[in-house]
This record gives C-alpha cells, sequence and structure tokens, in this order.
C-alpha cells in the first residue's frame, strides 16, 4: 500500500473519532439506554457492598497488626495465640468476600458486554446501514473485530477497571486518615532540634505514587494507539486466514498456495511488527512500574525509619503504619500498576466508539445529490433520465452508462435489459436495490410494492434447508406442503428429505443447485418484483431452458431480467431494453464510496 493511501485510510477512521470526554459520553448514553442497565445496576450496587465489608475487613487487619507484633516483640505467646484466631477471622471473612466478588465481577462484565454487543448489532443491522459502512472505507473494514474482540475487550475491561478503582478510592478514603492519625505524632531529631510535619506518612505516600503515575504516563504515552493498531491488524490477518479457508477450491485449482502463503505470511508480519513495539513499550514500562513495586517493599519502611530509632514508635506501631502506608500507596498506585490495562481499554474504547459514531451518523448523512428515489402512485416502475456514473472515473473504457429514454415498468411484465459494450448493466441492478448513488436522474417504485432482488452471487444463512429456503422470512409462515412443491418445480425434489438439516449450504450445494434453490426462495416468497442479475450466465443451455421456463411461470410477478440470456427471451419473450455506454465522464467527481439508501430484499 502506498504512503498516500495510508494517509487516505486513517483520515477516514480519523473523521468518526471523538476526544475522550465524547467517547465516554456516548457509550455512557448507551449504556443508559440498553435493556440490561437495571441488572448492571443491581450488580453494581451488590459490589459496592462487598467492597465496602473488604475494605472494613482490611482495616480490621490493619489494626490487628499492634497487638499481634507487639506480642512477638514481648514474646507473648497466649497473646500471640489469641491474636492467631483473630487473624482466622478476619482472613476467612476476607477470602469468602473476594470469591463473592470475583463471581459479581464476571457476571457484570457478562451483562455489559451482553448490552453493549446488542446494541452494535442492532445499529449495525439496520436496513441496508452495513452496506452503507462497509462503502465508508478504512472504518468499515472487518466490522467483525470491534463487534466480537473489540467489544468483549471493552466490556470485560471496563468492568474490571471500575471495580478496581472504586476499591482504590474507598481504600483510599479509609486508609489516609489512618496513616494521618498515625503519623501526625511523628517527630525527628535535626541536629538537635525536635521536627514534626502534619500527617508525614501521608505526604509521602502522595509523592512516591505522583511520582510512580507521572514516569508511567510518560514512559507508557503510545501503548493506547499501539493496542489500536494492534486490533485492526489482527483483524485483517484473521479476514486473510477466512478469506483463504473460504476459496480453497479456486486456491487449489489456480495452484495458488504459495501465493497465499505469501500473502498470509506477509499479514503475520504485520502484526508481529506491531506486537514487538508494542513490546518494546510494555518493556519500558515495566522499569517504573516493577521498580516501585520491588520499591515500595522497603520504602514505608525507611520513611519510619527515623521515627522508630528516635524510639518514638513501637515495633507493632511500625508495622501498622507500614500496613497503612501499603494500603495507601496501593490505592494511589492503582493508574501505575493498572497502567498496560488502561491503554488496552483506551484503545478499544477508541475503536468501538469510534464505529459506533460512525453507524449513528449514517442515520443523520444528508441527502446527497445524485439519483432521486421516489415512489409512484401506482403499481409501475419509473426510470427518468437515468444515467448511472462508475466508480472515481472508471476505467478508459468504461465510464458508466445510460437508459436512452424513459422507461415505465408495469406488474407481470417480462423485460430483459442488456447493453453494448462498456456499459457495466450491474450499476443499473444496484440502483434499482437503492444501492449506487452514483449518477443522475430519478427511480421511483411502488410505495406497497414487494420486491426481491436477486444478485449474481447468492447468500444462504448458516441454518436448516428450511430456514434458507424461506430467507429472509421466519419459515413457519409456509407449510411444509409448500416448501417441497417449490423444491420439486425446480428440480430439487431429492432435498425433500433435508428440510431441517443445519448445513452451509453455500458449500453443500453444485453452483447450479444454488441457483436452483435461490429460484425456489423466489417461488416461495412470490414478489410483485424480481430484479435478476444474469444468474443463468455460465448454466448448461439446457438448464437455462428450465430454469427460465420455471421463472415464467410466475406469472403475478414482474420478471426484470438484467444480462444477456438467449434461453430466457427465447422462453418468456420479453421487451428488450439496452443500455448505452457514457463515452465521458460528468465533470464532477462523484463520492469515493456510495452511500446506498436500502436494499429492501435480496436473494
Amino acid at each position: 500500500m502506498q504512503q498516500d493511501t495510508i494517509w487516505a485510510l486513517k483520515d477516514e477512521v480519523r473523521e468518526f473519532s471523538l476526544p475522550f470526554s465524547r467517547q465516554i459520553v456516548m457509550m455512557l448514553g448507551a449504556f443508559w439506554q440498553s435493556g440490561v442497565r437495571n441488572r448492571v445496576l443491581t450488580y453494581t450496587v451488590a459490589l459496592l457492598v462487598v467492597i465496602l465489608a473488604t475494605v472494613y475487613a482490611q482495616y480490621r487487619l490493619n489494626q490487628w497488626n499492634v497487638p499481634f507484633f507487639n506480642a512477638l516483640e514481648r514474646r507473648d505467646l497466649s497473646t500471640f495465640i489469641q491474636q492467631l484466631q483473630v487473624f482466622a477471622v478476619i482472613a476467612g471473612s476476607l477470602l469468602v468476600l473476594n470469591v463473592i466478588q470475583a463471581w459479581l465481577n464476571q457476571i457484570t462484565a457478562l451483562f455489559m458486554r451482553e448490552g453493549l454487543a446488542r446494541d452494535l448489532i442492532n445499529l449495525w443491522l439496520k436496513p441496508g446501514r452495513a452496506l452503507k459502512l462497509a462503502h465508508l472505507g478504512a472504518i468499515g473494514i472487518n466490522p467483525d473485530q470491534r463487534l466480537h474482540e473489540d467489544a468483549r475487550n471493552l466490556s470485560e475491561l471496563t468492568t474490571s477497571l471500575a471495580i478496581g478503582l472504586v476499591n482504590s478510592t474507598i481504600l483510599l478514603a479509609s486508609f489516609v486518615g489512618v496513616l494521618w492519625a498515625i503519623s501526625d505524632t511523628f517527630r525527628f531529631s535535626i541536629g538537635g532540634d525536635e521536627v514534626a510535619i502534619p500527617g508525614y506518612m501521608v505526604w509521602a505516600a502522595l509523592l512516591y505514587a505522583g511520582l510512580a503515575s507521572l514516569l508511567s504516563n510518560v514512559v507508557g504515552r503510545r501503548l493506547p494507539a499501539l493496542n489500536a493498531d494492534r486490533y485492526a491488524k489482527e483483524a485483517e490477518l484473521r479476514f486473510a486466514l477466512m478469506r483463504t479457508n473460504e476459496n480453497l477450491v479456486a486456491i487449489t485449482l489456480a495452484r495458488g498456495e504459495e501465493n497465499e502463503r505469501k500473502r498470509i505470511h506477509g499479514a503475520i508480519s504485520t502484526v508481529l511488527h506491531v506486537i514487538r513495539r508494542l513490546a518494546l513499550g510494555y518493556t519500558h514500562l515495566t522499569w517504573v512500574s516493577a521498580g516501585f513495586g520491588w520499591l515500595s517493599t522497603v520504602a514505608p519502611i525507611l520513611i519510619a525509619a527515623p521515627v522508630y530509632f528516635a524510639g518514638n514508635l513501637t515495633f507493632g506501631g511500625l508495622m501498622m503504619a507500614v500496613g497503612a502506608f501499603n494500603q495507601v500507596n496501593a490505592a494511589l498506585r492503582w493508574y501505575v500498576d493498572n497502567f498496560r490495562q488502561i491503554a488496552d481499554w483506551k484503545a478499544t474504547l477508541m475503536r468501538v466508539s469510534t464505529f459506533r459514531n460512525a453507524l449513528t451518523a449514517l442515520e443523520k448523512e444528508p441527502q446527497r445529490e445524485g439519483i432521486r428515489y421516489s415512489t409512484t402512485g401506482d403499481r409501475t416502475i419509473v426510470l427518468r433520465g437515468l444515467e448511472l456514473y462508475a466508480a472515481q472515473g472508471g476505467s478508459s473504457r468504461n465510464h458508466g452508462l445510460r437508459l436512452p429514454s424513459d422507461e415505465v415498468f408495469h406488474t407481470g411484465e417480462r423485460l430483459m435489459i442488456n447493453g453494448e459494450a462498456g456499459a457495466d448493466r450491474r450499476f443499473l441492478f444496484q440502483a434499482l436495490a437503492g444501492a449506487w448513488e452514483w449518477g443522475s436522474g430519478e427511480i421511483a417504485t411502488p410505495p406497497d410494492g414487494r420486491m426481491l432482488f436477486m444478485p449474481q452471487k447468492g447468500y444462504f444463512p448458516h441454518a436448516s434447508l428450511r430456514e434458507a429456503l424461506a430467507y429472509p422470512f421466519d419459515p413457519a409462515a409456509f407449510q411444509d406442503d409448500r416448501l417441497l412443491a417449490v423444491l420439486d418445480e425446480v428440480g430439487l425434489s431429492p432435498l425433500a428429505a433435508a428440510l431441517d438439516l443445519l448445513e452451509r449450504w453455500d458449500r453443500k450445494l453444485a453452483e447450479e443447485d444454488q441457483i436452483r434453490l435461490r429460484i425456489a426462495n423466489a417461488l416461495l416468497i412470490e414478489p410483485d418484483w424480481l430484479v435478476i442479475d444474469d444468474i443463468l450466465e455460465g448454466l448448461e443451455e439446457e438448464t437455462q431452458r428450465e430454469l427460465a421456463d420455471v421463472l415464467s411461470r410466475m406469472t403475478d410477478t414482474a420478471l426484470i431480467y438484467i444480462g444477456r440470456s438467449p434461453a430466457f427471451e427465447a422462453v418468456t419473450r420479453p421487451r428488450l431494453i439496452h443500455l448505452q455506454p457514457l463515452s465521458f465522464f460528468p465533470s464532477e467527481t462523484p463520492p469515493t464510496a456510495p452511500s446506498p439508501r436500502s436494499v429492501r430484499g435480496t436473494s
């Protein structure tokens, strides 16, 4: 990829990027409108209660340090054993609370993921929107990564980090007072003079944790962007593997394994390059986090040592001060200890919020100049002054096409639309489906007309044959007798016993049988208008005639066949329309990607 193309892709993504504060506001708004809000809030309250109980138990454990270590210092065995019993009660309570908190953490993350995943899927699969997104450029590449892995990471990290932050905040609020009270009486001898610093240990903890946080932020400032880049490259690798797996037959027959191997190895190398940069960043961050972590083992003792050696503090009091310092420091160090997760969270938040913003922006997208779509007052389709332009000027031989005159299509009519060399008929197929806006003129369709579009490459859901046959409608709406009848009509009666069989029908069936199944789908649905994109091309002549005869028996359906098929012409005797190629491209270049309005149905 050329450097200017790379920057163009980045600009496409940046168009939908939001500042961090607006990312938070958007995702909070989505959460508040989700169906899981009440469940998450209920578990959040339960978590808060558990955290408060845990902090209280930790507070009691900190107080326990004084009599326990003083008993050790006095070699008082009976008090030592008594304090061990107290410890067992406190530690047992903490264990139970930790287990409950872990369970609540996982369940809350589960509901968070449910709400986020369903919200994104609902936005993505609104009519026509997924196709619009795919045409927006880089933001529409590999949406599965954002819908699956990014949504999972964001929900789990949000839950984990939020619980950790709340826990640290409560710990800080609880123990900072303890630490202040302990160190409020600390006095130092400097040059024979006694000096007292109110809250001495608190200020030391703030300075210690603040320095660690500052260094972590400086060293790891690039980690969020690197994590986002990694997720994008991982998605590209997964797509390359999936595409290769989906096309194994064609690749094998073309002896293209070596070419695909190089392509996939290239994708792997790109991922590894990003991971190396991440590894270096995490290594640098470890110098800070691990360094301050090990130093915290002796830091509170060193800070309190002058007071202890001056004889103003007992051993038990020293250990209580150390324990309180560690709790305050742990709370203040939350940012440092979780910087790697925070970087990961910010990366996934950026990717998910950018994706969601792009989806919601499509709803508010202003009407573009181009083809005008309207409705007719009767059961007709009207095309007026229609010209369709190729993307970015097309090729030297394909600038687009035009309809030589205004046309009116009536219900029950048979039409075959082909064109001269250089007139790409698929532009018209997509324009009738509302999926092409590069052009001028008007397309008016009936307001209540049921239209079914049959592209050359069909789609079958991974489902039972019954569901594939009725797609996109509920198969329960059709009787078995009707399903069997349409299968028999298209020559697929041997599949009658497989109605409830779950299969990948695009792999299970030969190409010819897939076309038969798609025609059976049209027979079952009985649309008012059936627009076909040359599906008979490439079939045996006898098969073309057979299937054209099946289509001709759809007497209540208008057939619009876009393509050249002598068999369809001979059997249905359609009205012919010839498209003319444009010999020049309009002076104004159309947008770099079409913005389809809606696709009312495909088969």
